[in-house]
């Protein structure tokens, strides 16, 4: 049997892109992988160590009011906003797809997952396609992530 880390690589933002359109309930979570992810299907608030119902992911989901707006740029924003995590959270920590159920709401109000599919690592190079994209946008938006001062 393989391991839930033996997934697929979605090497473009297309692909990526596509696989939105056509499937529901698309997150991204950003860890060392589902292998240590699946064995426990919980997340922990960094501020007080509290164990989370869930694993702490992104949906990648089209909300309605987006409407007919390109689905590319939806995804690369969502993939953008979160792109400083892997060097916040520290060597080994990537993006990978899943496909999941809510079960709640952690305390930065990110969805806490279960019902765990993992569906594929998201290639580094994704994520540079992902800046590029909001790079060509009008407006201008910053990462989640925003140094005080």
């Amino acid at each position: 049997m393989s391991s839930p880390d033996e997934l697929p690589v979605l090497r473009t933002l297309e692909e990526l892109t596509v696989l939105v359109e056509r499937r529901r309930n698309m997150y991204v979570r950003w860890s060392r992988g589902p292998a240590a992810d699946l064995k426990s299907l919980s997340s922990t608030d960094d501020l007080t160590g509290v164990p989370l119902p869930g694993l702490s992911a992104n949906s990648l989901d089209i909300e309605p009011w987006w409407e007919n707006r390109p689905v590319k740029v939806w995804v690369a924003r969502r993939l953008y906003d979160y792109a400083h995590l892997p060097r916040d959270k520290g060597p080994g920590v990537q993006p990978w797809a899943l496909r999941g159920q809510e079960a709640g709401r952690g305390p930065d109000n990110e969805p806490l997952v279960q019902d765990v599919e993992p569906i594929g690592w998201i290639d580094a190079g994704v994520i540079e396609e992902a800046a590029e994209e909001v790079a060509r946008q009008a407006g201008g938006w910053g990462p989640l992530r925003r140094d005080g001062g």
